[in-house]
């Protein structure tokens, strides 16, 4: 039998007989390779060494199925166990992706450290076992990594099993030697099987691994880990193939030019997709940040005096974060003034700014405008709408905000300063990390408890009422 030859694109997956320029499902030019079917290719997708599905399943009735309420294992990672619903489900398949050199192996290999009572199979395609070694005596060395939680005592046994192999078969002996509680695949890219021709890291062979691992996963009730690299244009290789098969995405985010790094889950099945994790990068490994406002507002003492900045109180998840919006307003140089943000929506800035223009009476069509979320964080909360333009505001005039006064609103096109969600939450976070005075929005007055606080709230219907507050 002769080998069959498709082209699958590798933005979403489309299989197509012939290559094609533009992806007729998701639109994206250039992104279909080829790669061949050989003969046995049909063999794997019913077999994985011993580890397929049952093939003489028989329909049974929803009443009937019988389930357990099997406890999530703790990753000891307060971050991690949150952003993952409260720790890690039995039989979850739980990819993690991110930019090449961002710290994913740092960040598994610093959780299952911590993990002495379960047996971990930790598989390595890139690194040496020596390699590993070195690695895991730095984490250990340095007590930062293991904040928030137990660290190991001098001499304990991990528990961890490294074996460095890349052939899926291979694998799947190891783990039915050793019987793991979790098996972390490092990386999914790495991984062939010899069932394919193609050359590791190609759709098919991704597709095929992930496949295998899944139905293992599902038929032992042993999760697994898949560490996944993202490609130039931000995208895990073959995001789609694998995103529907695994059962959690988790995003690994950060700026390597900065300290701190932001786990965010893309899909959960067994969680919510709201909440997000934050590291700082040390030495030797990953910190949990349990406060992150206090570290993002570290220098607030030192930039005293200084216009176009403003304090917003943003909801990520169910944790309220106290954040900086930085603005610069400057004469545009050239004929078209530039419109740059970085940590905020690009159009959602140019919305509030035709707000500020129309509404307001300023006149920016003829400046550039700059933005910045200080700290690397990028933020959706629309309660942050009233922050970024109080500081483009206060760039624009050249007057600086009390420092000790922090903003939350989201701005509707009319001008109208809107109720957010969760304000005692906003509201006690600004009180902790000792602010004199938050400006909140009018209507939400109504809903807030009538215990004495130590913070000044001042509520606002419009845009304008806000500015009189700040610069009189």
């Amino acid at each position: 039998m002769k080998d069959k030859t498709t082209y699958v694109c590798t933005s979403c997956g489309y299989d197509s007989p012939k290559w094609i320029g533009k992806c007729p499902s998701c639109g994206e030019w250039n992104t279909f390779q080829e790669f061949r079917v050989g003969k046995s290719s049909s063999k794997a997708k019913g077999s994985s060494d011993g580890f397929s599905m049952s093939s003489g399943s028989s329909p049974i009735r929803m009443s009937q199925i019988k389930t357990e309420d099997d406890p999530r294992i703790n990753l000891h990672d307060k971050e991690l166990n949150r952003v993952l619903g409260g720790g890690l489900v039995p039989g979850s398949l739980i990819l993690l992706g991110g930019e090449p050199g961002i710290g994913k192996s740092t960040l598994v290999l610093q959780t299952v450290l911590r993990m002495t009572d379960r047996k971990v199979l930790y598989v390595s395609g890139e690194e040496s076992a020596r390699q590993l070694k070195l690695r895991a005596d730095r984490i250990m060395e340095s007590p930062l990594a293991f904040e928030g939680s137990s660290m190991p005592e001098a001499g304990s046994d991990p528990s961890v099993i490294v074996v460095c192999e890349a052939m899926m078969e291979n694998i799947f002996k190891h783990i039915e030697n050793v019987e793991p509680d979790i098996v972390i695949i490092d990386s999914i890219q790495t991984m062939a099987t010899e069932n394919l021709e193609s050359s590791p890291g190609s759709v098919s062979q991704i597709r095929e691994c992930a496949a295998m691992l899944l139905k293992f996963c599902k038929e032992s009730n042993t999760p697994v880990i898949l560490i996944g690299h993202i490609n130039k244009e931000g995208s895990i290789a073959g995001p789609k193939i694998l995103e529907h098969m695994v059962d959690t995405v988790l995003q690994f985010e950060g700026d390597r030019q900065y300290m701190y790094r932001i786990v965010r889950a893309i899909k959960n099945r067994f969680g919510s997709t709201a909440e997000l994790g934050i590291y700082e990068m040390v030495q030797n490994g990953l910190r949990p940040v349990s406060n992150p406002s206090e570290l993002l507002l570290s220098d607030i003492g030192n930039s005293e005096g200084l216009s176009g900045v403003a304090i917003a109180c943003a909801i990520e998840g169910v944790r309220p974060l106290l954040i900086e919006a930085q603005a610069l307003v400057s004469t545009a140089a050239y004929g078209t003034p530039q419109r740059l943000a970085t940590g905020f929506d690009t159009r959602r800035l140019n919305m509030l700014l035709a707000v500020l223009e129309k509404r307001i009476g300023f006149k920016l069509a003829q400046k550039d405008v700059f933005l910045n979320i200080a700290g690397g964080i990028r933020v959706t909360d629309p309660a942050t709408d009233l922050a970024v333009i109080s500081a483009i505001l206060s760039s624009n005039v050249d007057a600086s905000i009390d420092r000790k006064t922090c903003l939350c609103g989201e701005v509707g096109l009319s001008g109208e300063i809107r109720p957010v969600s969760r304000i005692i939450q906003r509201i006690g976070e600004a009180e902790k990390l000792g602010f004199d005075t938050i400006i909140i929005p009018q209507a939400c007055l109504a809903s807030l408890d009538s215990q004495s606080r130590s913070i000044r709230i001042k509520g606002v219907r419009k845009v304008e009422e806000a500015f009189r507050e700040l610069f009189g």
